[in-house]
């Protein structure tokens, strides 16, 4: 049949034409193309486009909750790094205060331990000074009698006799004035 229809145009008009560019069939194409165009105007509006829109406002509304979850977590973050910068700052101001104490205590331990170290000294100086100066007395006295002797002692070798030692010890008793 085709062929038919096909040799039957081109006998009327000597010459095939494709049929939408053939212009006896445009009211015909026409008429389809707004039934068409109807039916899927309906199909759209009635069932796939309140579809499109319920999914579009869901997920509007899950991307305006997610938004708004992340607002919140977001300033409760910043909330917990400010009350964790205030901690540090005070346990910093605490142990700045413990250290000042700790060193007013250990100030004030070796201040006393320095003047009861001072007082222990200045016993043993003056003991050790006081031993000293008997030492010294003990000593002069010593040197005295041993220099009379060692006086006499010489004289009696140079001269020859015997040199009596309370003499000597006048003598020197004499040149240490």
């Amino acid at each position: 049949m085709a062929t038919t229809t096909t040799e039957s145009t081109q006998a009327e008009g000597g010459e095939s034409k494709f049929p939408p560019l053939d212009s006896k069939s445009f009211p015909s194409q026409l008429f389809w193309l707004v039934i068409f165009f109807a039916a899927l105007y309906l199909l759209m509006s009635r069932l796939v486009l309140p579809k499109l829109a319920a999914i579009i406002s869901n997920r509007k509304a899950q991307i305006d909750g997610d938004l708004a979850r992340a607002s919140a977590l977001k300033d409760e973050t910043e909330a917990a790094l400010k009350n964790y910068e205030k901690a540090l700052f005070d346990a910093r101001a605490k142990a700045t205060d413990i250290g000042r104490e700790t060193r007013a205590k250990v100030s004030a331990e070796i201040d006393a331990d320095q003047a009861n170290l001072d007082a222990a000294l200045s016993k043993k100086i003056k003991d050790a000074e006081a031993k000293v100066a008997k030492a010294k007395a003990k000593a002069m006295e010593s040197v005295e009698a041993i220099a009379s002797e060692s006086a006499a002692d010489i004289v009696a070798s140079l001269t020859g006799g015997k040199t009596l030692k309370t003499a000597a010890a006048k003598a020197v008793a004499a040149v240490k004035r």
